[in-house]
């Protein structure tokens, strides 16, 4: 996976963050320091979010955060011993390898952000919520409604004004159902 963001950015990155964040686990340090000092390695390194969908990745956590102290993803396993990981990083340096930092307003930092890339391996329904899907249905079914409601209301002002009468009543009974059927929906709540 090639990157825009360059190795020496990765690696101003890093430098800042050990020297401005205590991490809960020091083997976190020694795994920092050991990318910084490997440039192949640092143009492999990736910082992303939600790192467990990652197939190669590690989440490193700083003493003013609440997450998790250390994890390292690969292939579905998951472990916190920090010397195997260091070990699966040094011998695989060819592997992407995928970092996710948790510290304070981690989200709000302008210099993590501009490392930060796209996790592409998170579920595209990843964010989405039963709630979010619920109300993305309500919204679809009310513009159907509208939809052919306004179309249908079109059709009858034009057989009405062709004094067509059996279309008029075609077209009025569809209306009826139509506002019936959605009648019977769950209406979409104003916030």
């Amino acid at each position: 996976m090639d990157t825009p963001i360059s190795a020496q950015d990765k690696k101003n990155f890093i430098q800042w963050f050990l020297k401005h964040y205590q991490l809960k686990k020091r083997e976190s340090v020694w795994i920092l320091n050991y990318i910084l000092n490997h440039n192949q390695l640092l143009k492999k390194v990736h910082f992303v979010r939600d790192v467990k969908f990652c197939p190669r990745g590690i989440v490193i956590t700083s003493q003013c955060s609440s997450e998790v102290p250390f994890r390292f993803y690969k292939n579905h396993l998951v472990t916190t011993d920090a010397e195997k990981s260091f070990h699966d990083i040094r011998l695989n340096q060819d592997e992407d390898l995928y970092i996710q930092l948790n510290f304070s307003k981690s989200h709000q930092n302008s210099y993590y952000v501009s490392v930060l890339e796209e996790n592409p391996f998170v579920p595209d329904d990843y964010f989405v919520t039963k709630k979010d899907k619920i109300l993305a249905k309500k919204l679809l079914d009310k513009t159907v409604f509208d939809y052919k409601k306004k179309n249908l209301l079109r059709d009858i002002d034009r057989a009405l004004d062709e004094l067509d009468q059996d279309t008029f009543l075609k077209l009025s009974k569809e209306l009826n159902e139509l506002e019936l059927a959605y009648g019977n929906q769950p209406k979409l709540q104003k916030q």
